[in-house]
């Protein structure tokens, strides 16, 4: 963390709890240039978390107001905050497990009633704190605690859950797009409307050992590798986008 983001940082804060190779940290610190960039206050924020690794990206590092919720619950009590005091900045920075499976219903929800909110989801395609379990994003035959065999459903497209529900403002880059992914945050920061970003952070720990990556760096580069930009998309075709991950923004607030 360079010196100048010290200052959106607490005092007593040393280290992160992440385990390395963890893609988190690399959120993190694009979530804090983006506030940086945007000259947005600290002191008019409010950060919402749910349970999971994720969840430890504002709490208990950030120098604001958090509020570390229950498992699943991060969008409804963000939801609840925001009614009483509109004035605030609400930023949800939780993982996929926490918004999308166990709090699917909220994240739906809130982007149908187009709540203003900014929801930073970090997907790592696992239950990575709670044991390695099988999630709503995990891909087909993937390895899991509870999916031996491999994961036998289609996950969830976030990007098309939220827009599918109404969402405004709805993108997807991977911690290895640092550039695009800290423009996406400073967009949706300023957007008083539902804004929702799928954050592609691996997990080395849960996901990268039973699914035979050789080193969190083995994880990166085959991310690096798989994403490809949706005007890419367009011009390969069906065929050419299979195996591949799309990111970009998919509503920029305008349609």
């Amino acid at each position: 963390m360079s010196r100048d983001l010290e200052q959106y940082l607490r005092g007593d804060v040393k280290s992160t709890p992440f385990c390395p190779g963890c893609g988190h940290g690399i959120l993190m610190n694009q979530i804090l240039r983006a506030i940086d960039e945007t000259g947005l206050s600290m002191e008019k924020m409010l950060f919402v978390s749910g349970i999971g690794c994720a969840a430890w990206i504002p709490s208990p590092h950030f120098n604001a107001d958090t509020l570390h919720t229950l498992h699943g619950r991060a969008v409804a009590f963000a939801t609840g905050a925001k009614m009483f005091n509109p004035e605030l900045k609400v930023v949800v920075i939780s993982g996929d497990g926490d918004l999308a499976s166990i709090g699917g219903n909220h994240l739906i929800h809130a982007a149908r009633r187009d709540i203003d909110l900014t929801v930073i989801c970090a997907n790592n395609m696992i239950y990575g704190m709670t044991g390695g379990q099988v999630a709503s994003t995990t891909p087909l035959g993937a390895l899991s605690a509870t999916t031996a065999e491999g994961n036998l459903y289609r996950p969830f497209d976030l990007c098309k859950l939220v827009q599918g529900a109404g969402g405004t403002f709805v993108a997807r880059y991977s911690v290895t797009q640092t550039a695009l992914l800290k423009e996406a945050i400073k967009k949706a920061l300023f957007m008083n409307h539902f804004t929702f970003i799928d954050v592609l952070s691996p997990c080395p720990t849960q996901y990268g050992r039973r699914n035979r990556y050789d080193s969190p760096a083995a994880m990166l580069k085959t991310l690096m590798e798989a994403c490809i930009t949706s005007e890419e998309a367009e011009s390969l075709g069906p065929e050419g986008i299979e195996g591949k991950i799309v990111t970009g923004e998919f509503n920029n607030g305008r349609t």
